[in-house]
């Protein structure tokens, strides 16, 4: 019993570090990997399961998630040079106080793919998959696309 509260208490204290050093999006972005490794683990499950994996239909899936974390790259140093710029930049400001945003939503909209990729890989492993599920995450995806849209405006 000792070794599982020391366990316990080692990850609260490992969680609470991160929290400390990353905040709020850290933890977005550790679901995104962790979204990410799913589907990844999921497509390759249904793909064999199907009897249809090939090394390269994986390779090109790496490919792929290997694309988005660039695309969450270029996000956050368009953030940071817009903070950047909003600070030493007189004249330059906005109605509100910035700090990240373009990064958040790019890496939610991520999220929110790659869940709707695993709800598709859980179906195909033969779950059963709630519609309202797949709405929902449609939806959500939608309405950060309709937030992503308005920052044009």
């Amino acid at each position: 019993m000792e070794h599982i509260n020391s366990f316990k208490a080692a990850v609260a204290a490992f969680c609470a570090a991160l929290t400390a050093l990353w905040g709020w999006f850290g933890w977005v972005v550790v679901a995104w990997v962790g979204c990410m490794l799913i589907d990844y683990a999921t497509g390759s499950a249904a793909a064999l399961r199907a009897g249809e994996w090939s090394s390269k239909t994986a390779r090109d899936g790496i490919w792929h998630k290997l694309g988005s974390v660039v695309a969450v790259i270029v996000a956050a140093i368009l953030d940071t040079v817009i903070g950047r710029l909003l600070g030493n930049v007189p004249g330059v400001e906005l109605p509100f106080t910035y700090t990240v945003l373009l990064c958040p939503l790019v890496v939610i909209w991520y999220i929110l793919t790659e869940a709707g990729s695993i709800i598709e890989n859980a179906g195909a492993l033969g779950a059963p998959i709630p519609a309202w599920l797949t709405k929902m995450i449609a939806s959500l995806g939608a309405k950060v696309d309709q937030a992503g849209d308005n920052l044009e405006n």
